[in-house]
């Protein structure tokens, strides 16, 4: 058997090294550009947040910055969990298109097959409306009277009597105006199909076979683990206001981590839920009746970042902010969660994932 070459060995390995060394350097510049957007838009005295971003499904940046709780002086730390608010939508969304997969409804299925008495006024109200925000159906989170309701328990059938009997903004099918009726509807089919609570419903058929164990339906009163606090900011910073949970429900009351998020933009990305022709119909950008494309599929926004395709949804909820950005074709995930509602982490996971198709 012929030896190897000690000197050859030596050059080998020498070369690998070497080889690593640009990575390295990328790598270190940028996180040092991450870090210099990120310091100076959360100090360590206020609030703060978590980012991550994820290449090929692995993070190459995972960092917290700010206070987890002022009262007490925590830090931030990356495990965090935080209220997603609207990203809440996308579970919505997949879940509805799990049941489509189930054979339990058609996403051209109108409303009244599943809540025969509310009032369509005559006009086809479908379950793809709901999803693209395209139904005409009045937002309740737009309404005045909400004060009245903010603090109550209401179950799913009460909260959509709250906004059922409003005029409609206009013919389904015709504008896209964003609304949190719609996913309120749509939690509300989800447990009429499955028997299920909403929240017991995606705990178990996604947080569960996920292993999304740091994610779940919010609570005021439940202990949880690592929980960010969540504040508003006027003169000085304060406590957020409180609101029952059972009114964002569907449209915005989960928790999660970024951890948790990148698990779920992997399986969503893996087609784990869903089969991916279905999953394909989350990332269509629909049109409306005149053919206006309305930038949105189901419960994601379609758009684009330097001329890629770039799916995203953020959410607001009282004290927080979140921010998810996927571009397919770079395979980068950056997922932003604030425990401020005075600071958005929008534009910031723009810039990151901007930076990091860059790099």
């Amino acid at each position: 058997m012929k030896s190897f070459n000690p000197l050859s060995k030596l050059l080998i390995v020498t070369f690998c090294l070497f080889s690593q060394i640009p990575q390295l350097v990328y790598s270190q510049a940028l996180d040092a550009k991450i870090d210099s957007l990120l310091e100076t838009a959360f100090s360590p005295e206020g609030p703060g947040a978590v980012f991550l971003v994820a290449k090929a499904g692995k993070p190459i940046y995972r960092k917290a910055f700010g206070k987890a709780n002022l009262e007490l002086n925590v830090p931030m730390a990356p495990g965090n969990v935080f209220e997603i608010g609207s990203m809440t939508k996308q579970f919505t969304a997949v879940s509805i298109l799990m049941l489509v997969d189930q054979g339990k409804l058609r996403l051209n299925d109108e409303i009244t097959n599943f809540i025969p008495d509310y009032p369509t006024r005559g006009k086809s109200i479908t379950v793809h409306h709901l999803l693209t925000h395209t139904s005409g159906i009045k937002s309740f989170t737009s309404m005045k009277a909400l004060r009245t309701i903010e603090r109550g328990d209401l179950t799913p059938p009460e909260l959509i009597d709250f906004f059922n009997n409003e005029p409609m903004d206009f013919d389904p099918g015709e504008e896209f105006k964003y609304n949190n009726s719609g996913y309120v509807i749509l939690g509300h089919i989800i447990e009429i199909l499955s028997g299920q609570s909403y929240a017991e419903f995606v705990k178990e058929h996604i947080f569960t076979k996920l292993e999304m164990n740091s994610s779940q339906y919010a609570s005021h009163s439940q202990v949880i683990e690592n929980r960010a606090y969540g504040y508003h900011r006027k003169d000085k910073y304060v406590n957020k206001n409180y609101v029952s949970l059972s009114l964002p429900y569907a449209s915005g009351s989960l928790m999660s981590t970024v951890d948790d998020m990148l698990k779920w933009n992997e399986a969503i990305k893996n087609n784990t839920l869903v089969k991916e022709a279905t999953k394909n119909k989350a990332f269509e950008n629909y049109t409306l009746k005149n053919g206006e494309k309305i930038n949105y599929g189901y419960g994601w926004h379609i758009t684009t970042l330097n001329d890629a395709v770039s799916f995203e949804h953020g959410g607001s909820i009282f004290g927080f902010k979140s921010m998810g950005v996927y571009l397919p074709e770079e395979d980068i995930y950056v997922v932003g969660l604030s425990n401020c509602d005075c600071n958005s982490p929008t534009e910031l996971a723009r810039d990151i994932a901007e930076l990091a198709m860059g790099n």
